[in-house]
Protein backbone atom coordinates (compact mmCIF):
# COMPACT_ATOMS: atom_id res chain seq x y z
CA UNK A 1 0.00 0.00 0.00
CA UNK A 2 1.26 3.50 -0.91
CA UNK A 3 1.08 5.94 2.19
CA UNK A 4 2.10 9.08 2.03
CA UNK A 5 2.27 11.14 5.58
CA UNK A 6 2.49 15.13 6.02
CA UNK A 7 4.57 16.06 9.28
CA UNK A 8 6.12 12.92 9.24
CA UNK A 9 9.26 14.37 11.06
CA UNK A 10 7.21 14.29 14.39
CA UNK A 11 6.18 12.30 17.22
CA UNK A 12 2.66 10.96 15.91
CA UNK A 13 4.53 10.50 12.18
CA UNK A 14 8.02 8.60 13.74
CA UNK A 15 5.58 6.24 15.53
CA UNK A 16 3.47 5.14 12.59
CA UNK A 17 7.06 4.73 10.80
CA UNK A 18 8.61 2.94 13.81
CA UNK A 19 5.52 0.41 14.47
CA UNK A 20 4.46 -0.08 10.81
CA UNK A 21 6.26 -2.53 8.58
CA UNK A 22 8.22 -0.89 5.31
CA UNK A 23 7.54 -4.19 3.64
CA UNK A 24 3.89 -3.66 4.00
CA UNK A 25 3.52 0.01 3.32
CA UNK A 26 5.34 1.89 0.75
CA UNK A 27 5.84 5.48 3.32
CA UNK A 28 6.26 8.88 1.03
CA UNK A 29 7.36 10.43 3.88
CA UNK A 30 6.89 14.76 3.63
CA UNK A 31 7.57 17.36 6.02
CA UNK A 32 9.13 20.95 6.31
CA UNK A 33 12.46 19.50 8.00
CA UNK A 34 15.47 17.40 6.79
CA UNK A 35 14.29 13.84 7.97
CA UNK A 36 15.34 10.06 7.59
CA UNK A 37 12.59 7.06 7.56
CA UNK A 38 11.98 3.86 5.80
CA UNK A 39 10.70 5.27 1.92
CA UNK A 40 11.04 8.37 0.44
CA UNK A 41 11.39 11.45 2.22
CA UNK A 42 10.23 14.60 0.89
CA UNK A 43 11.01 18.50 2.03
CA UNK A 44 7.47 20.98 1.10
CA UNK A 45 5.05 22.84 2.62
CA UNK A 46 1.22 22.02 3.61
CA UNK A 47 0.60 25.73 2.79
CA UNK A 48 1.95 25.72 -0.57
CA UNK A 49 -0.75 23.61 -2.93
CA UNK A 50 1.57 23.28 -5.86
CA UNK A 51 4.39 22.21 -4.25
CA UNK A 52 2.59 18.80 -2.31
CA UNK A 53 0.35 18.03 -5.22
CA UNK A 54 3.14 15.69 -7.16
CA UNK A 55 3.21 13.85 -4.18
CA UNK A 56 -0.07 12.63 -3.89
CA UNK A 57 -0.24 10.85 -7.15
CA UNK A 58 -0.42 7.38 -7.06
CA UNK A 59 -1.05 7.01 -3.09
CA UNK A 60 -3.71 4.50 -1.84
CA UNK A 61 -3.53 6.59 1.45
CA UNK A 62 -3.03 10.06 2.37
CA UNK A 63 -2.42 10.36 6.73
CA UNK A 64 -2.19 14.30 7.27
CA UNK A 65 -0.06 15.33 10.23
CA UNK A 66 1.17 18.08 10.00
CA UNK A 67 0.94 21.31 11.90
CA UNK A 68 2.54 24.43 11.63
CA UNK A 69 2.89 27.01 14.92
CA UNK A 70 4.85 29.59 13.57
CA UNK A 71 5.62 31.97 16.35
CA UNK A 72 2.48 32.40 17.66
CA UNK A 73 2.68 31.53 21.15
CA UNK A 74 -1.38 31.71 21.58
CA UNK A 75 -1.89 28.49 19.24
CA UNK A 76 -1.98 26.09 22.06
CA UNK A 77 -4.35 23.37 23.45
CA UNK A 78 -4.70 25.88 26.67
CA UNK A 79 -6.02 29.21 25.41
CA UNK A 80 -9.56 30.17 25.13
CA UNK A 81 -8.93 33.32 22.85
CA UNK A 82 -11.57 33.48 20.33
CA UNK A 83 -9.55 35.88 17.86
CA UNK A 84 -7.98 35.49 14.76
CA UNK A 85 -4.41 34.21 14.70
CA UNK A 86 -1.31 33.84 11.91
CA UNK A 87 -1.28 29.74 13.32
CA UNK A 88 -4.91 29.42 12.50
CA UNK A 89 -4.71 30.70 9.47
CA UNK A 90 -2.03 28.59 8.26
CA UNK A 91 -2.86 25.24 9.44
CA UNK A 92 -6.33 25.58 8.16
CA UNK A 93 -5.09 26.41 5.06
CA UNK A 94 -2.87 23.21 5.06
CA UNK A 95 -6.05 21.66 5.97
CA UNK A 96 -7.46 22.37 2.75
CA UNK A 97 -4.37 22.04 0.76
CA UNK A 98 -4.11 18.19 1.79
CA UNK A 99 -7.74 17.53 0.78
CA UNK A 100 -7.52 18.81 -2.12
CA UNK A 101 -5.02 17.32 -3.60
CA UNK A 102 -6.15 13.97 -2.13
CA UNK A 103 -9.25 14.28 -3.15
CA UNK A 104 -7.55 15.67 -6.78
CA UNK A 105 -5.41 12.94 -6.71
CA UNK A 106 -7.98 10.15 -6.37
CA UNK A 107 -6.73 9.03 -3.01
CA UNK A 108 -8.55 6.16 -1.31
CA UNK A 109 -8.88 7.20 1.86
CA UNK A 110 -7.50 9.92 4.01
CA UNK A 111 -6.95 10.06 7.82
CA UNK A 112 -6.57 13.22 9.92
CA UNK A 113 -4.83 13.69 13.01
CA UNK A 114 -7.43 15.34 15.15
CA UNK A 115 -7.12 15.93 19.09
CA UNK A 116 -8.86 15.08 22.49
CA UNK A 117 -8.93 19.05 22.14
CA UNK A 118 -11.73 18.76 19.57
CA UNK A 119 -13.85 17.84 22.68
CA UNK A 120 -11.66 19.14 25.42
CA UNK A 121 -14.26 21.01 27.15
CA UNK A 122 -15.24 18.18 28.70
CA UNK A 123 -12.03 18.71 30.84
CA UNK A 124 -11.76 21.68 31.49
CA UNK A 125 -15.05 21.99 33.16
CA UNK A 126 -14.02 18.33 34.81
CA UNK A 127 -10.68 18.64 35.68
CA UNK A 128 -8.76 17.02 37.85
CA UNK A 129 -11.51 14.50 38.84
CA UNK A 130 -11.71 13.42 35.03
CA UNK A 131 -8.26 12.04 35.66
CA UNK A 132 -10.02 9.69 38.38
CA UNK A 133 -11.78 7.70 36.86
CA UNK A 134 -15.46 9.63 37.36
CA UNK A 135 -18.53 9.15 35.57
CA UNK A 136 -17.38 11.99 32.92
CA UNK A 137 -16.85 11.03 29.79
CA UNK A 138 -16.86 11.95 26.04
CA UNK A 139 -18.15 9.32 24.33
CA UNK A 140 -18.40 8.43 20.45
CA UNK A 141 -21.28 10.47 20.14
CA UNK A 142 -19.84 13.74 21.80
CA UNK A 143 -20.74 16.77 20.18
CA UNK A 144 -17.39 19.64 18.90
CA UNK A 145 -16.71 20.95 22.07
CA UNK A 146 -13.49 22.87 21.20
CA UNK A 147 -11.76 24.00 24.18
CA UNK A 148 -9.24 26.49 22.14
CA UNK A 149 -8.37 27.79 18.60
CA UNK A 150 -5.96 24.77 18.59
CA UNK A 151 -9.19 22.44 19.38
CA UNK A 152 -11.64 24.91 16.50
CA UNK A 153 -8.84 23.88 13.96
CA UNK A 154 -9.10 20.08 14.24
CA UNK A 155 -12.83 20.81 14.85
CA UNK A 156 -12.71 22.16 11.32
CA UNK A 157 -10.69 19.29 9.54
CA UNK A 158 -13.15 16.45 11.15
CA UNK A 159 -16.05 18.35 9.32
CA UNK A 160 -13.80 19.13 6.05
CA UNK A 161 -13.29 16.19 5.84
CA UNK A 162 -16.99 14.51 6.39
CA UNK A 163 -17.61 16.93 3.07
CA UNK A 164 -14.53 15.65 1.39
CA UNK A 165 -16.08 12.28 2.15
CA UNK A 166 -19.84 12.54 1.36
CA UNK A 167 -19.43 15.44 -1.73
CA UNK A 168 -16.04 13.80 -3.10
CA UNK A 169 -16.53 10.26 -2.07
CA UNK A 170 -13.07 9.58 -0.64
CA UNK A 171 -13.10 7.46 3.24
CA UNK A 172 -12.58 9.55 5.76
CA UNK A 173 -11.10 8.58 9.39
CA UNK A 174 -10.16 11.68 11.98
CA UNK A 175 -7.99 10.29 14.76
CA UNK A 176 -9.01 11.80 18.08
CA UNK A 177 -5.76 11.44 19.83
CA UNK A 178 -4.90 11.87 23.65
CA UNK A 179 -1.52 12.18 24.71
CA UNK A 180 0.88 10.29 22.13
CA UNK A 181 5.17 11.06 23.29
CA UNK A 182 8.38 10.81 21.81
CA UNK A 183 10.00 7.10 22.49
CA UNK A 184 11.93 8.12 25.49
CA UNK A 185 8.78 9.88 26.99
CA UNK A 186 6.53 6.87 26.31
CA UNK A 187 4.48 6.25 29.46
CA UNK A 188 2.00 7.90 31.47
CA UNK A 189 4.95 9.49 33.66
CA UNK A 190 6.00 10.67 30.33
CA UNK A 191 4.93 14.36 30.90
CA UNK A 192 5.68 14.64 35.14
CA UNK A 193 9.20 13.26 34.46
CA UNK A 194 9.62 15.66 31.46
CA UNK A 195 8.77 18.58 33.77
CA UNK A 196 10.93 17.42 36.55
CA UNK A 197 13.93 16.94 34.26
CA UNK A 198 13.40 21.02 33.73
CA UNK A 199 13.09 21.77 36.95
CA UNK A 200 8.77 23.14 37.26
CA UNK A 201 8.40 20.69 39.77
CA UNK A 202 9.60 17.95 42.48
CA UNK A 203 8.28 14.25 42.16
CA UNK A 204 6.46 14.39 45.15
CA UNK A 205 4.83 17.24 44.24
CA UNK A 206 1.18 17.64 43.41
CA UNK A 207 1.59 18.80 40.02
CA UNK A 208 3.70 16.19 39.05
CA UNK A 209 0.64 13.83 40.36
CA UNK A 210 -1.72 15.31 38.56
CA UNK A 211 0.67 14.91 35.47
CA UNK A 212 0.48 11.50 35.78
CA UNK A 213 -3.10 11.19 36.59
CA UNK A 214 -3.89 13.50 33.27
CA UNK A 215 -1.44 11.08 31.22
CA UNK A 216 -2.75 7.93 32.72
CA UNK A 217 -6.37 8.66 31.46
CA UNK A 218 -5.45 10.55 27.90
CA UNK A 219 -1.96 8.25 27.24
CA UNK A 220 -1.49 6.52 23.57
CA UNK A 221 1.06 4.58 23.78
CA UNK A 222 2.88 5.03 20.39
CA UNK A 223 2.46 1.38 19.24
CA UNK A 224 -1.19 1.64 20.05
CA UNK A 225 -1.48 4.76 17.86
CA UNK A 226 0.59 3.10 14.98
CA UNK A 227 -1.99 -0.06 15.71
CA UNK A 228 -4.84 2.60 14.88
CA UNK A 229 -3.69 3.80 11.75
CA UNK A 230 -3.40 0.61 10.56
CA UNK A 231 -6.64 -0.58 11.40
CA UNK A 232 -7.88 2.29 9.53
CA UNK A 233 -5.28 2.24 6.69
CA UNK A 234 -6.79 -1.75 6.25
CA UNK A 235 -10.34 -0.82 6.75
CA UNK A 236 -12.83 -0.67 3.88
CA UNK A 237 -16.11 0.07 5.19
CA UNK A 238 -15.93 3.49 6.58
CA UNK A 239 -17.54 6.12 4.51
CA UNK A 240 -16.46 8.99 7.07
CA UNK A 241 -15.99 8.89 10.85
CA UNK A 242 -13.81 9.33 14.10
CA UNK A 243 -11.69 7.43 16.45
CA UNK A 244 -10.52 8.34 19.79
CA UNK A 245 -6.89 7.67 19.59
CA UNK A 246 -6.54 6.27 23.48
CA UNK A 247 -4.66 3.27 25.19
CA UNK A 248 -6.71 0.57 26.84
CA UNK A 249 -6.62 2.98 29.96
CA UNK A 250 -8.68 1.98 32.86
CA UNK A 251 -9.46 5.77 34.06
CA UNK A 252 -9.72 6.82 30.19
CA UNK A 253 -12.48 9.93 29.71
CA UNK A 254 -12.25 9.61 25.61
CA UNK A 255 -14.43 6.31 26.17
CA UNK A 256 -15.51 4.29 22.36
CA UNK A 257 -13.12 1.91 22.29
CA UNK A 258 -15.91 -0.25 21.95
CA UNK A 259 -16.91 1.24 18.69
CA UNK A 260 -13.55 1.24 17.76
CA UNK A 261 -13.00 -2.26 18.20
CA UNK A 262 -16.54 -3.10 16.50
CA UNK A 263 -15.92 -0.59 13.66
CA UNK A 264 -12.22 -1.09 12.52
CA UNK A 265 -11.12 -3.90 15.04
CA UNK A 266 -8.91 -1.45 17.38
CA UNK A 267 -7.27 -3.74 20.01
CA UNK A 268 -4.93 -1.27 21.89
CA UNK A 269 -2.88 -3.34 23.99
CA UNK A 270 -1.28 -0.86 26.39
CA UNK A 271 -2.94 0.48 29.93
CA UNK A 272 -1.89 3.70 31.84
CA UNK A 273 -3.63 2.13 34.73
CA UNK A 274 -0.55 -1.01 35.27
CA UNK A 275 2.09 1.62 35.30
CA UNK A 276 2.88 2.61 38.90
CA UNK A 277 6.08 4.31 38.21
CA UNK A 278 7.94 5.84 35.84
CA UNK A 279 10.75 3.22 34.23
CA UNK A 280 13.89 3.68 35.44
CA UNK A 281 11.69 2.87 39.04
CA UNK A 282 9.75 -0.28 37.90
CA UNK A 283 11.05 -3.30 39.52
Amino acid sequence: MDVLVTGAAGRVGTAITDHLSADQYDFTLLDVVAHDGPGETVEADVREYEAIRPYFEGQDAVVHLALIREADDAFRGDDRGLGWSDSLQSNLRGINNVYQAAVDAGVDSLLFASSNHVVGMVEVQNAPAVYHGTDVVAGHDEPHRPDSRYGLSKAYGEDLGRLAAEAHGIRFYALRIGAVRSSRFDHPYGDAERGWEAGRWERDSSAYAEQVARMKALWQSRRDLAHLVECCLRDDTVDWDHFYGVSANDRRWLDDLAYARETIGYEPRDDGGEWTAPPESRG
